[in-house]
């Protein structure tokens, strides 16, 4: 068995784990809401009991963490070209526990999605790269400094100055009272910010696999972890990651879920295949088969992300589907009319909700998508406390 089933195998349990962890949390969400619309504190106001109080909550950050760890742990042990791709299995799996946990129906559409996001990661685990190999510090310094990867990195922030122009004066063209935006701007602002948030935030699964990596040297040789190139990445890690983290909440809050789900979730993946691509250059051991079949795997994963976007009805409301469940951590509609209307007064349950998220970033990179269920709860409460 080589290493890169050893790391396909971990990458899947964590990427299963860390889903798991995210329906739980929602849980716990969802009861602590429940349990408020059943008490009144002080003069009418809602009283909420501190979100650590509820066991679904505790069990789903434990399992959030483990999971992880198991993905920090597998990019030592395949390609991140392959592991980026495979961490899609995480909406099979949301299905299964959308169905038993939260009693969602299953439509055909969501049947139809999951059948092309398995059929897209079977072709990316048969036709990708199978190497991992461990590289030394001398070794990555070297593919940092690569013409290749500086090109790489030229063209990225051509792309980002670009979309980040576009969606600029997207911005302003809105900011002019009265003026009607033409039909275009409605799909090119959320895709411009998506482009810009995920090409810059897919950075930090490249440092989050040079860590792993030398994690992995240290644990087979005499190398020190404790050295300025360990650290600088490490630095540049937690700040794409933060970075990713941010925009996933800002793009949440400005657009309709429908469109900027599918969309980050694409740039995301796409970002990350193909910056592990150019820095390892992982595209040297596909011939023109694997090549071809690997491209159509990602196209087959896209469309399966796509598919399982919220649906939007007539009036104009999203529903709920598997993709929009992970990505946001909202509870019912009467349980946000309290919210809004109450007072916080339970500072230190929010302090350890937000203490908790921050640990949760520094964890992995590819936690970050995972963690915006958490994270838009802990938003709408901030949201509250400065209104």
């Amino acid at each position: 068995m080589g290493d890169w089933v050893i790391g396909a195998f971990i990458n899947l349990f964590g990427s299963i784990a860390i889903n798991f962890g995210t329906n739980l949390l929602k849980l716990g969400h969802d009861e602590r809401g429940r349990h408020s619309m059943l008490r009144e504190g002080i003069h009418g106001k809602t009283i909420l009991r501190p979100i650590i109080s509820f066991q679904s909550w505790r069990i789903g950050i434990l399992f959030f963490a483990f999971g992880n760890a198991l993905n920090f742990i597998s990019f030592g042990y395949a390609a991140q070209s392959l592991l980026a791709a495979l961490g899609s299995v995480q909406f099979v799996s949301n299905i299964v526990f959308a169905y038993f946990v939260f009693n969602k129906t299953v439509t055909v559409k969501v049947i139809v999605a999951t059948t092309f996001i398995v059929l897209g990661n079977t072709c990316l685990v048969a036709f990708g790269n199978h190497q991992s190999p461990v590289y030394t510090q001398h070794q990555l310094a070297e593919k940092y400094s690569n013409i290749t990867f500086l090109f790489y990195c030229l063209l990225l922030v051509a792309v980002v100055a670009m979309h980040h122009y576009v969606y600029r004066r997207g911005e302003l063209l809105l900011a002019i009272s009265g003026k009607e935006l033409m039909r275009y701007w409605k799909l090119l602002l959320p895709f411009s910010f998506a482009v810009v948030s995920g090409a810059i935030g897919s950075c930090s699964v490249l440092f989050a696999k040079s860590l792993s990596n030398l994690l992995r040297l240290s644990m087979s040789s005499s190398y020190r972890l404790d050295s300025w190139f360990t650290y600088l990445i490490l630095l540049l890690f937690l700040c794409t990651a933060a970075f990713w983290m941010t925009r996933l909440n800002e793009g949440l809050a400005q657009f309709d879920a429908i469109l900027i789900v599918p969309m980050f979730q694409i740039a995301w993946t796409f970002f990350s295949i193909f910056t592990g691509f150019v820095y390892f250059q992982e595209y040297q051991v596909l011939n023109a088969l694997r090549t071809v079949m690997f491209i159509l795997g990602m196209i087959s994963v896209f469309i399966g992300i796509t598919l399982l976007a919220p649906d939007e009805s007539k009036g104009g409301e999203v529903m709920d589907s598997p993709l929009s469940s992970i990505t946001s951590s909202k509870v019912n509609t009467d349980v946000e009319r309290l919210i809004e209307d109450s007072a916080i007064k339970d500072m230190k349950s929010l302090a350890r909700a937000m203490t908790t998220n921050a640990l949760a970033v520094v964890a992995t990179a590819k936690a970050v998508d995972i963690l915006i269920l958490y994270r838009n709860g802990i938003k709408r409460l901030n949201r509250n406390i400065v209104s």
